[in-house]
């Protein structure tokens, strides 16, 4: 019984870190989620056995992913919705990293997200959003089933 409870863990958590690059006018950064949930998840949308490991065409899986974000995270910059690029993804320990970027992106002033990550498989799930503009970090937390945060600067 020990063995079989160490394998499930008891919160579902992502975390999106994400950077304004000044020299390059972009958002940069990272959604960090549990390699399992988000197959699971992806699997059950996409009605397909998804395995972000052992990956053989990266590319097909980085559309899904890719499609997945759109309709689950948006970003409003200054009130303006931003399209963003999957720049790719990459395994580490038990979770996946899926790089994103946002181009031409003026100077933050407010930051508006919708983040439904996992919401539609995990009634638990839990986000955390990360901001960092000119050295200023500021972090905010969403559950199930809120998904909108604003950031001011």
């Amino acid at each position: 019984m020990f063995l079989a409870m160490s394998f499930k863990h008891p919160f579902y958590l992502g975390v999106c870190d994400l950077k304004y690059n000044v020299s390059q006018k972009k958002i940069q950064g990272s959604v960090k989620l549990f390699t399992g949930d988000f197959e699971d998840a992806l699997k059950k949308i996409y009605k397909q056995p998804i395995d972000l490991i052992n990956t053989k065409d990266k590319e097909a899986t980085k559309k899904i992913i890719a499609d997945y974000f759109t309709k689950h995270f948006t970003l409003k910059l200054n009130k303006q919705l931003k399209n963003f690029t999957i720049i790719g993804f990459e395994k580490e320990d038990e979770a996946i990293f899926t790089f994103i970027e946002f181009e031409n992106c003026s100077v933050p002033k407010t930051i508006e997200i919708e983040n439904t990550l996992l919401y539609d498989y995990l009634k638990d799930q839990m986000n955390i959003v990360h901001f960092e503009f000119n050295d200023n970090k500021k972090s905010v937390k969403i559950n199930n089933p809120d998904k909108k945060i604003e950031i001011l600067f």
